[in-house]
């Protein structure tokens, strides 16, 4: 299978987002990617991003996904896109997942909120297995594939070969300038996404904003935990991976002993 991870600018509305979705689409269709993965809230955009009120209506989220189901079909590719998603619980925050014929097949809820988050959204309760050409994958939401390593355990012991990772880290204001993957000197985060693929075995897939000063690259890991792509810092794009699925054994995250610390709750496969 090959896969994608995008690298979009920061959205300044919905049809800003829409822009770059298809564009980087396009490419990663070009490249005969299967599947692509955008960054977290990526429709409107992270809150604090510069999109109107309006951008965040049921009514124009709607008309948004019914768009990116459009550009899926019409690029025979698969698209996990993140946004923000009215429901009778509250505001979620929530990675849609499009076949390439522009089906949805459901969504993912950020169950962990960052403590900063509280007041931006309600969090999810369940978690869910996807699959795309019969390949099964999970998807975890930015600080609780950081920072709650069972979110990816979960899925890797329900027969995920891959996790995907949307997220947001880096300012456009401020920040450090990275220049080495993976370097002693910059911020745990691309550290952290070698530990989600190797601890489980599994391949996992992140994407982040190209802003200009990112935390983190988008990056693709496989099971052992190499890097073996990324998308240049700041830069926007895509990274694209012909993976080896057969590699994702998912052996480290079926050994975790769960009777021996409980097994986590409202959780369901679809």
């Amino acid at each position: 299978m090959k896969i994608a991870v995008a690298s979009p600018p920061f959205p300044g509305s919905v049809n800003d987002g829409l822009y770059w979705l298809e564009k980087l689409v396009k490419e990663a269709s070009a490249q005969q990617a299967d599947i692509i993965c955008f960054p977290e809230s990526y429709l409107p955009g992270y809150p604090g991003m510069g999109y109107t009120p309006e951008d965040r209506t049921e009514e124009n989220l709607r008309s948004a996904l019914d768009k990116v189901c459009r550009i899926a079909a019409e690029n025979s590719i698969a698209i996990i896109i993140p946004m923000d998603w009215h429901h009778a619980d509250g505001l979620l925050n929530v990675a849609h997942v499009v076949s390439g014929t522009g089906e949805i097949l459901g969504y993912q809820t950020k169950n962990q909120l960052d403590p900063t988050e509280d007041h931006f959204w309600t969090a999810g309760t369940t978690r869910h297995i996807f699959e795309v050409k019969g390949v099964k994958f999970g998807i975890t939401i930015c600080h609780e594939g950081f920072r709650y390593p069972e979110s990816v355990r979960w899925a890797a012991q329900h027969d995920a070969r891959i996790v995907f990772h949307p997220h947001f880290v880096g300012s456009n204001t401020e920040g450090l300038s990275l220049t080495e993957w993976g370097s002693k000197e910059n911020p745990y985060y691309e550290k952290a996404m070698m530990m989600r693929a190797l601890e489980n075995t599994i391949f996992f897939a992140s994407s982040n904003y190209a802003s200009r000063y990112p935390d983190s690259a988008s990056s693709i890991i496989a099971p052992d935990g190499t890097c073996i792509a990324h998308v240049a810092y700041g830069e926007p794009g895509i990274a694209v991976a012909d993976i080896d699925i057969a590699l994702a054994t998912g052996l480290l995250a079926k050994r975790f002993k769960n009777e021996l610390y409980g097994v986590p709750s409202k959780s369901s496969i679809s």
